[in-house]
Formats: structure tokens, sequence, C-alpha cells
């Protein structure tokens, strides 16, 4: 699945058409290495997102085949840090 599509299908980011500005705009990595809307995702991956005042570090646990219930979108990843801009200055 698309990393764009895989960000709003898991509800980290609400709207696909955000989600591609924020992967153009450089601020999606995928293990470490800077990723473009298009990158394929898979069970595994760890995302990094750099918000607008904080930095969001997950885990790919499972990639859907299609759309997925709110409740559902929840299991697709486990967040395993959360770092706001006030954290990195200290």
């Amino acid at each position: 699945m698309r990393l764009d599509k895989y960000l709003k299908v898991s509800r980290l980011i609400k709207r696909r058409t955000v989600a591609n500005e924020v992967t153009s705009a450089g601020r999606v990595f995928i293990n470490d290495k800077s990723a473009k809307p298009s990158t394929e995702v898979k069970e595994g991956d760890v995302l990094r997102l750099e918000y607008f005042n904080k930095t969001l570090i997950a885990k790919i646990l499972r990639v859907p085949t299609g759309n997925v219930s709110i409740q559902e979108s929840k299991e697709l990843y486990e967040i395993t840090d959360e770092i706001s801009k006030t954290q990195e200055k200290e």
C-alpha cells in the first residue's frame, strides 16, 4: 500500500491530500529514510512523522487491503514514541 494511503486509512493523518503534502515536504520517514507519497509500506516498518510541534514514531503492525473502520485503524500501528518540540530543546 502507498504511504499516503496508509496514513489516511490508519487515520494518522485524516485526509490523503494532506498526507501527500506532508510526505512531499519531506516530513515523513520510513526506517529513517525520507519517504515519498508513493513509497510502499510493509509490516515492521517504522514511521517517523514530523508534525508542526511534535514528532510521532510508530511501528506498522498490519497493512490493510482496503478501507477499515475507526476501531480497526488503531490496530494497524503501535506508537512507540511521541516527542514534542519543547522536549527536544531541553
